[in-house]
This record gives C-alpha cells, sequence and structure tokens, in this order.
C-alpha cells in the first residue's frame, strides 16, 4: 500500500476487508495508463457471496460498490467509492 492509498482507506471509511475481497474476486480491468483498475463485476459478487453469505453481503453492501487501483508492480495506488460504470 501507498502512503497515499492508506490516507484514502482510511477518509473513504473503506475497510481493508473490501481491498481484500476485490483482489480475490474483483474483475481487472486495464486503465491504459499502466494501472490496473479492480472492481466488483456481477459474477464477482455471486462468486463472493458463496464464499461468505447473503447476511454478510447485506451487511457490507455500503463498500462493494468500491474500487482500487494497482500500479503494474502490484502496489496499491488508491481506493475509492464507484460512482459511474468502469468500461473496459
Amino acid at each position: 500500500m501507498s502512503i497515499h492509498s492508506e490516507k484514502r482507506t482510511q477518509q473513504r471509511g473503506i475497510p481493508q476487508l473490501i481491498f481484500q475481497w476485490l483482489d480475490e474476486y474483483g474483475e481487472r480491468s486495464h486503465d491504459h495508463n499502466g494501472a490496473v483498475i479492480l472492481y466488483f463485476s456481477k459474477k464477482g459478487r455471486r462468486r463472493l457471496e458463496k464464499e461468505v453469505g447473503r447476511q454478510v453481503i447485506n451487511r457490507m453492501n455500503e463498500w462493494l460498490n468500491s474500487y482500487a487501483v494497482l500500479s503494474l508492480d502490484g502496489t496499491l495506488v488508491t481506493i475509492g467509492h464507484r460512482y459511474q460504470r468502469i468500461w473496459h
């Protein structure tokens, strides 16, 4: 994690667990600027729901519209709430 991403995670109130889920179950999309965007697709949400259960998903739903940006070496650059569709 970069210092910037640690600050943004805290400022935006996104639990560390969400980044772990994004890394495991999220879709990856290249931004064509040298970074990778992680986000939850419908397919990823379904896989996550099978693993942790519907109750957990309902409680964590507030953060499932999050995204993370990774550099090509795997360092977390930033994390935030997604308000628009990610085009790939």
